[in-house]
C-alpha cells in the first residue's frame, strides 16, 4: 500500500512539472509584458523595471521556471531578507549566509491585476467549483444508478428504449449547451414558476449562501454524468443478473429488492466508480464554462477572467490546482476499485 501510493504520487509529481513547462512555454509565445499589467501602460521605464527584477523576469525563462517550482516546494532555498521570509512564510530549518532553507505551504505568486495572494484566490474559488461539481455528480449518481438499474430490470420493453434513447441524447449535449438552454428556459421564461435566476453565484453580496443558484449549474453538468452512469449500470446489471448466484439469491427465498441491491448493484458497481472518478474530474473542467454562463464564481469564472487579462500567476496556479486534484482523484478511486473488488491488489 505504501508503496503503491509513493509510485502514485511520484508520477503524479512529474505531471504536474510537465504542466508547468507546458504553461511557460505558451507564456513565451505570448508577447505580453507582466510589468505593464501590474503597474499600467503608462507606468515610467524604472518603476517596470524594478517590477521585472521583483517577479524574476529579468532571469531567462528556464531561471524563473527553477524559481516558481522552488516557491512551490514545500522545502526549499531562498534569499535570507526580510521582503522575502514575509511573503513566503515558513519556518527557517537552516540558515546559509544570506541563504536559507524554509519549511513552509506552496506559495504560488500573486496576481498581476489584483496584487492579491494567488493561494487566497484559488482557496476562496475552489469552494464553490467543488459544491457545484459535487452537487452534480450527486444528482448524476442518483439519477444514474436508479434509472440503469430500471432500465436492466425492464430490459426489452418500451421503459428501456426510451430511457437508453435518452442517455444517447444526454452523452451528445455538451455541457455549456445545456447551461444555456436550461439558463434560458427555466431562470427566464420559465422564471415565474421555478422561482430559479438566469445567472447568479453562491454567494449574494452579503455573504449569504442562496442555494437556489445552485440547481441550474448542478443540473447543466450533471445531465451527460446520468446519462454514462445509467447506460454503464444497465449494461453491468444486465450481465450481473445472468449470473448464478443472482440465481442462488433468489432460490433461498430472499426479497427481489434484496437480490437486486446486496446483490445484483455491489457486483455491477465497480464499472460505476471507474466512470464517477472520471466525471469528477471531467466535471471540474466543465465547470469552468458552466460557471462563466451562469456567472457562477468559482474556479472556472476566475481562471477564464484570468485568460481574458492574461494573468499569468492565476492561470498557473488555477491550472496546477485543477492538475493536482486529478492525480489525488485517480489515485483515490484506484484504492477504492481495490477495497470494492477483493480480487484486484495494489501493484507493488
Amino acid at each position: 500500500m505504501g508503496r503503491f501510493l509513493l509510485q502514485r504520487l511520484s508520477a503524479g509529481a512529474l505531471v504536474l512539472l510537465g504542466v508547468i513547462f507546458v504553461i511557460f512555454a505558451l507564456f513565451l509565445l505570448i508577447n505580453v509584458d507582466p510589468a505593464k499589467m501590474t503597474l499600467g501602460q503608462r507606468s515610467d521605464i524604472a518603476s517596470q523595471e524594478a517590477v521585472r527584477a521583483r517577479l524574476g523576469l529579468d532571469k531567462p525563462w528556464y531561471g524563473r521556471m527553477a524559481m516558481y517550482v522552488g516557491q512551490l516546494s514545500p522545502i526549499g532555498v531562498h534569499p535570507n531578507d526580510a521582503a522575502t521570509r514575509e511573503e513566503l512564510g515558513g519556518v527557517a530549518l537552516l540558515s546559509l549566509g544570506d541563504q536559507v532553507v524554509l519549511l513552509k505551504w506552496p506559495y504560488l505568486g500573486r496576481s498581476f491585476q489584483s496584487d492579491r495572494r494567488v493561494g487566497a484566490m484559488l482557496l476562496q474559488a475552489i469552494s464553490n467549483t467543488l459544491i457545484l461539481s459535487l452537487a452534480a455528480l450527486t444528482i448524476a449518481l442518483l439519477l444514474g444508478l436508479s434509472l440503469g438499474m430500471l432500465a436492466a430490470l425492464r430490459s426489452g420493453s418500451w421503459v428501456d428504449r426510451l430511457l437508453v434513447s435518452l442517455a444517447a441524447l444526454g452523452v451528445s449535449i455538451p455541457s455549456y449547451f445545456s447551461a444555456i438552454v436550461l439558463s434560458f428556459v427555466l431562470g427566464y421564461v420559465y422564471h415565474a414558476y421555478t422561482g430559479l435566476n438566469m445567472i447568479g453565484s453562491l454567494y449574494d453580496l452579503e455573504g449569504h449562501i442562496v442555494w437556489q443558484n445552485l440547481i441550474l449549474p448542478a443540473l447543466a453538468l450533471g445531465i451527460r454524468p446520468v446519462a454514462v452512469i445509467t447506460q454503464l449500470t444497465r449494461s453491468t446489471m444486465l450481465d450481473v443478473l445472468e449470473q448464478d448466484y443472482m440465481r442462488t439469491a433468489k432460490a433461498k427465498g430472499l426479497s427481489p429488492t434484496v437480490v437486486i441491491v446486496q446483490h445484483g448493484l455491489r457486483n455491477a458497481v465497480n464499472p460505476v466508480i471507474t466512470a464517477v472518478s472520471g466525471w469528477l474530474a471531467s466535471l471540474l473542467a466543465g465547470a469552468y464554462f458552466v460557471e462563466v454562463i451562469f456567472n457562477f464564481k468559482g474556479l472556472g469564472y476566475m481562471t477564464i477572467k484570468a485568460i481574458e487579462t492574461y494573468d499569468f500567476p492565476v492561470i498557473m496556479g488555477s491550472v496546477l490546482l485543477g492538475a493536482t486534484l486529478f492525480v489525488l482523484i485517480n489515485i483515490l478511486v484506484d484504492v477504492l476499485y481495490a477495497l470494492f473488488d477483493p480480487k484486484i491488489k495494489m501493484a507493488g
